[in-house]
């Protein structure tokens, strides 16, 4: 009976069952089985994993992303991205991952930002020249940036469930997010030149045209810093923070850009409400695992063998990475992040990780894994978006998945690169 739960988890996966109603559905048979035991636990374990007051900052954050998707920021920080790189050898490839970047400080969401610039960007490219399939490989990698930059909604849900300085962690997103935008940037930069890929423009825009671009997307970009900056001095919780974000972003779009509808607002709060219901399901199922697992005692277990079996935090970091990149492939990495966390992040604690920097690399593991094949959720939802084939455009976006693990190791073994701003802002990590 202690291994069943595992063994029914492992064929709902395989089956194709969403991830929280398998993790539901693999406790039941454990329980009802179990003469010791009642079906109300699962009931009460399933409340209480959204109980907790910090939860509600994620759909705070998500209702935010949503309303600035309508607000007209994402045009703006196209033309700004635009402006900056467009002239370059492989422009609107250039221009595709500076955008997710800038995205990165607004939506949060990964998937969000490849749906949009699937519509936005692809059929632009493909007019210029790119291939079809390259087009959508850029969008899909690109869109892995977006969840490191703050507030990426997967840096909230660790810091939730792991009781963590949300701030903290979101300060450590800014320079793994600058890297891989930097690595693919230059990686696009040599296939395109290789493959004859040119330019938007032939020339650069003049400096006030940049700077009225800019000054334009200005209070886009004042989001991530003003949130930050908002955690730092103690203006607000993190909840507080993303009810902030909401409003604001409320404002910008209905009185300053001027593009947000009142007939919009029962699609952005349906949007809000699907997307936080789809993540808090998953907390509530990956709590029913976690009471399963706790009764089995395997978290004291996996500790006790780690610790005696693993020599260094090194190997275990190493071990977590491989974990978590094999996980990713076949599920959801933000349920792979859920699930997993509460089980090695004890583990790495014991072993000296700083939990900070454990949080950013399993957030940005998660984030490969959604580009990694088989399953990469980003490259069928790019290509379903866009009606290319999947075999070919996995093929285009191998050297992306290069440099976003070259990345990952780097952040890994160096954490001075995930905790430097987080020590300049707070002082101590």
């Amino acid at each position: 009976m202690t291994l069943y739960p595992l063994i029914i988890l492992a064929a709902a996966f395989i089956c194709g069952m969403p991830v929280a109603f398998a993790m539901i559905l693999c406790i039941i048979p454990y329980f009802v089985l179990d003469p010791t035991s009642q079906m109300t636990v699962i009931i009460q374990k399933l409340i209480a994993g959204t109980e907790s007051f910090s939860l509600a900052a994620i759909p705070f954050f998500i209702i935010a992303g949503s309303i600035m998707n309508y607000s007209g920021i994402s045009e703006r920080l196209f033309r700004l991205a635009d402006a900056l790189v467009g002239h370059l050898t492989g422009g609107l490839g250039h221009v595709n991952i500076l955008l997710s970047t800038l995205m990165g400080g607004i939506s949060g969401s990964g998937a969000a930002d490849a749906a949009m610039e699937s519509k936005l960007l692809v059929p632009e490219m493909v007019k210029h020249g790119y291939s079809l399939e390259y087009s959508a490989a850029v969008t899909a990698a690109s869109a892995c940036i977006t969840p490191i930059i703050p507030p990426g909604v997967g840096l909230v849900v660790y810091a939730c469930i792991m009781q963590v300085s949300v701030g903290k962690l979101l300060c450590a997103g800014y320079i793994p997010g600058l890297m891989i935008c930097v690595g693919m940037m230059i990686c696009n930069h040599i296939i395109s030149k290789k493959r004859g890929y040119k330019a938007a423009r032939d020339h650069m825009l003049p400096g006030k045209q940049i700077l009225k671009l800019f000054l334009d997307a200005l209070w886009a970009l004042f989001i991530p810093f003003g949130l930050v900056m908002a955690l730092r001095i103690g203006l607000c919780t993190p909840t507080e923070g993303g009810a902030m974000m909401a409003v604001y972003a409320l404002l910008v779009g209905k009185f300053i850009y001027k593009e947000l509808k009142i007939t919009d607002l029962p699609k952005i709060m349906l949007d809000g409400a699907t997307n936080t219901a789809c993540i808090m399901m998953i907390m509530a199922g990956a709590n029913v695992l976690s009471h399963y697992l706790s009764w089995e005692g395997i978290p004291t277990w996996l500790t006790q063998s780690m610790t005696q079996n693993v020599p260094n935090k090194y190997v275990f970091l190493a071990i977590s990475m491989a974990l978590l990149l094999v996980l990713g492939m076949f599920m959801d990495g933000m349920a792979a992040m859920i699930v997993i966390a509460p089980l090695l992040a004890p583990v790495g604690a014991q072993m000296g990780v700083n939990m900070v920097h454990y949080g950013l690399i399993m957030c940005l593991n998660c984030a490969i894994g959604a580009i990694t094949p088989p399953f990469g959720n980003y490259n069928f939802l790019v290509a379903g978006t866009v009606k290319c084939s999947t075999s070919k455009m996995i093929k285009e976006i191998i050297p992306y998945i290069i440099v976003c693990i070259a990345v990952l190791i780097l952040c890994t073994y160096i954490p001075g690169f995930v905790t430097i701003i987080p020590k300049l802002v707070y002082g101590n990590v």
